[in-house]
């Protein structure tokens, strides 16, 4: 998580409410929240800034990524990966069912009542030592049993020194009756201040008053005109009403700019874009089976895209979908199919196995029975809330 981050134009009351979030946590006292608007509302720099402001927090967290849905416990897992040094403080029949559910032991599909209780242990554990903050970006994305079990989490916390906080899209039906802050576009004004901030010719006033209205205040497609605009077409007035503020299409931008970009450095764009935990080492491994260098990503950090470091992320989740959507079936499959080898089959079988399935082009056998055999984790008790 980031360290520092600029002032965020036009959410000054956001980060107010964020910064009282944070500094309400106490022993004694938890803080769960939900971030919820639209994609390019500005919730992953909302949560970036709350992370900043949480230096004497242990922070962990975690992104959905829309692949990833149908791997159970897979976004629980992200983010408790790095508490599990606490799990000899939690009561053995929570640590046990916590340990098959990630993949850590063997034994029959865990009752999630027990998985939920071992997540808040784990929470409190870890919060014994050192205020805990737990973000959760891209909720909607998260699969439905980590989403489920957080929920839970969510709503029994107590006297814990924890602040849970979500980032999620207008899905309505998601983490109901949670304390909420709604992320809507940017006024006029502060839309105005950010569009002239990034230009770098002025505007005609009739011009940039009409690239507002049709991004709607929204700052990610607002960041993105500079790009996907040629300053001939602003000058000329020449604005696509209606076409250029939804996130697909500032998604469709991410992906010109990335197919602008050396074939290695797409390459492993995708690599990064197909594997969600963002775990660096594998991603290594498999650019390695790729016979792909790794100095060959330089490119696209340049331009902002990604950041590589101990883990790889992304500097927006759209740019992600972009880099997974810019690659063809055929590159799509030689990707899974070097994180498949690049696994480790003891580790974490069940993503092993989804990588597998991925890079297959047709039905097969031995994958088909792995992929039956990692379903055993989804199945088990009826869910709670």
């Amino acid at each position: 998580m980031p360290i520092s981050q600029p002032p965020l134009h036009g959410r000054a009351a956001e980060c107010a409410l964020l910064d009282e979030t944070i500094a309400a946590v106490a022993p004694g006292s938890c803080r769960v929240l939900v971030l919820r608007g639209e994609a390019g509302a500005g919730k992953t720099a909302l949560l970036d800034h709350l992370a900043a402001r949480a230096e004497k927090f242990c922070r962990i967290g975690v992104s959905g990524v829309e692949s990833d849905m149908e791997l159970a416990y897979a976004g629980l897992q992200q983010l408790c990966a790095p508490l599990l040094g606490h799990l000899d403080a939690l009561p053995a029949p929570q640590r046990e069912a916590l340990e098959v559910a990630f993949g850590l032991g063997s034994g029959d599909t865990p009752d999630r009542f027990l998985v939920g209780l071992a997540v808040l242990s784990l929470f409190a554990a870890a919060a014994a030592e050192q205020p805990l903050l737990a973000v959760v970006d891209d909720a909607q994305w998260l699969d439905q049993v980590s989403l489920q079990t957080l929920s839970f989490v969510a709503r029994r916390l107590l006297a814990e020194p924890v602040a849970l906080v979500f980032g999620v899209r207008d899905h309505p039906e998601l983490l109901v009756g949670l304390p909420e802050l709604a992320v809507r576009g940017l006024s006029d004004a502060d839309a105005r201040e950010l569009l002239d901030s990034v230009m770098f010719a002025g505007l005609d006033p009739r011009v940039r008053d009409r690239v507002i209205a049709e991004t709607r205040g929204l700052p990610l497609a607002i960041l993105e005109v500079p790009r996907s605009v040629s300053a001939a077409e602003l000058s000329a007035g020449f604005w696509i009403a209606g076409k250029r503020s939804s996130p697909a299409a500032v998604e469709q931008t991410y992906v010109r700019r990335i197919r602008s970009l050396p074939a290695d450095t797409q390459r492993l764009l995708l690599l990064a874009a197909a594997e969600p935990l963002g775990d660096a080492g594998l991603f290594v491994r498999a650019a390695e089976q790729l016979d792909v260098p790794v100095s060959a990503l330089a490119p696209a950090e340049a331009d902002g895209l990604i950041e590589f470091g101990s883990r790889m992320r992304f500097s927006h989740p759209l740019i992600r979908s972009a880099a997974y959507r810019a690659g063809d079936l055929l590159d799509r499959r030689e990707i899974h199919r070097a994180l498949a080898g690049a696994t480790d089959a003891q580790l974490d079988p069940d993503r092993k196995a989804w990588h597998a399935a991925q890079a297959a082009d047709g039905p097969d056998d031995d994958v088909a029975a792995e992929l039956e055999r990692c379903a055993v984790r989804a199945t088990g008790a009826d869910t709670h809330r």
